[in-house]
């Protein structure tokens, strides 16, 4: 399995060759300054190990709270003695806090703000005789020059670690200053075993075995990463795994989207033909609603032709009433009619016989004596009839008294039949009146079923009448 070193140099790297066998392990860190960056216990951690975090600044004091629950979190500086100290921090830099004033007044000299604070201070001595409670397996010393007061404050007589790492070097310098304090490690039976060019590292001499594990630099076949490049790969692993997926969804994407695009087309289409059938669906509901008002129209012409066939029916029902009524009425009539004609025809046949009689009368008159005497007078009652005009009639008697002929010859007819004479003077008088009256008909017998005849025919008749009972003997 890679080893993923958080240290700054590697150091993490080569105390895990030399100590990675050792499951559950302890270390001592002090300086620790932050549980993940720089930091030279965060692999042990991770793989199970636990410790004593010492760390003075407040700010990474709470980051060890936060994130090594298993460790002991020390707000503390490690020094000679107990009591208290002035620390010199540099808040821009990181890692760079020493109680060192000399440090102090470099990074101030390089341009950098140095501000003071007072923390607790005490000696590895008595933390150990507080919380350790078995096999150190590694202590690591980084204090910014500070290095030497650590070490007189810890008891390497009682608390043997197996391998010690300290910073050998100037803050932010390859300039060595071990010189100052390294017999104080080398004097308690530590080998030393290895420098890195920042720190160097000792084994005890009860732990020879590990000599061999530093006799050369991290390398390849120690598979380590940095935590840096791991989380990089992480974050190309989750990028190209998010990058996958975002081109799976992509093409996911880009598949709906071609289904949506068909979709889209068939909805297209189908939008069209339900844009279609709505234009037909209008056309068909205005043709409904047309054909709804022709058919109310009709209904309603059908209505009106109802009523008015209705209204004729009455009046052709009241025509027939009235024509049944005219009907009897008329019935009524033809019988009297008929009744009527009965007594005609009873009439007829009477006037029939009368009529024989008079043919007979009046063949046998013309056939007398008399009325071959008196044909010139019937010549003059012609006249006299057609000069019935007052000015005609006095011109006709005018000339017949004025003609000697005329008179000789009408005298001794006059002289014969007295009453004709009479007639005759009477006709006489009443002529040269100035203003002569019309004639009434002679007063005739006439039987009564002939007197709706016209007066001409009545007068004929009269004549002939007369005629009859003018001959002797009648």
């Amino acid at each position: 399995m890679t080893f993923i070193s958080y240290a700054q140099n590697s150091e993490d790297v080569l105390l895990w060759r030399a100590l990675g066998h050792v499951q559950n392990g302890f270390y001592i860190d002090v300086g620790a300054n932050d549980p993940e960056e720089h930091s030279v216990t965060r692999a042990f951690y991770d793989a199970g190990w636990r410790g004593i975090s010492i760390e003075p600044l407040p700010s990474f004091h709470q980051a060890f709270l936060d994130q090594r629950p298993r460790d002991v979190n020390l707000a503390i500086a490690a020094g000679a003695t107990n009591g208290e100290l002035t620390l010199y921090d540099t808040p821009q830099v990181r890692g760079w806090a020493s109680p060192e004033q000399s440090v102090a007044a470099l990074h101030r000299s390089e341009g950098h703000d140095v501000v003071e604070m007072t923390v607790p201070v005490r000696t590895l001595a008595s933390v150990c005789e507080e919380h350790v409670r078995g096999e150190v397996h590694f202590l690591k010393i980084d204090v910014e020059g500070f290095e030497g007061e650590v070490l007189k404050g810890m008891d390497f007589a009682r608390w043997r670690p197996w391998v010690l790492v300290i910073e050998a070097t100037l803050p932010n310098s390859r300039e060595t200053n071990h010189d100052a304090w390294e017999h104080m490690v080398t004097g308690q039976r530590y080998r030393f075993v290895w420098f890195d060019g920042l720190n160097r590292y000792y084994v005890a001499e009860e732990h020879g075995e590990l000599l061999a594990h530093f006799g050369i630099q991290p390398n390849v076949f120690d598979d380590f990463i940095s935590h840096h490049l791991d989380k990089s790969w992480a974050t190309t692993k989750r990028l190209s795994r998010s990058l996958r997926d975002s081109e799976q969804h992509a093409a996911s994407l880009s598949t709906a989207l071609e289904a949506a695009a068909r979709e889209a087309g068939e909805l297209r289409n189908n939008l069209n033909y339900a844009l279609v059938r709505a234009d037909a669906a209008e056309q068909e509901r205005r043709l409904a609603d047309q054909e709804r008002r022709e058919a109310e129209l009709l209904r309603r012409q059908a209505e009106h032709d109802r009523r008015t066939a209705e209204l004729g029916l009455a009046q052709s029902e009241q025509g027939r009433l009235e024509a049944e009524k005219s009907l009897l009425g008329a019935e009524h009539e033809l019988g009297a009619v008929r009744g009527a004609l009965a007594a005609s025809q009873a009439s007829g046949h009477h006037l029939t016989e009368w009529a024989h009689g008079l043919e007979r009368q009046l063949v046998a008159t013309h056939a007398s004596t008399s009325w071959k005497l008196t044909r010139p007078l019937r010549a003059v009652g012609v006249v006299a009839r057609k000069v019935r005009r007052p000015g005609l009639a006095r011109r006709v008697v005018t000339r017949v008294t004025s003609n000697e002929r005329l008179r000789r010859l009408l005298i001794p007819l006059l002289l014969r039949f007295p009453s004709l004479g009479r007639k005759v003077s009477t006709s006489i008088a009443a002529i040269k009146q100035a203003a002569p009256e019309a004639v009434a008909p002679l007063d005739v017998a006439i039987p009564e079923e002939l007197k709706g005849l016209p007066v001409s025919v009545r007068t004929v008749l009269g004549d002939l009448q007369r005629a009859r009972g003018a001959q002797p003997g009648n």
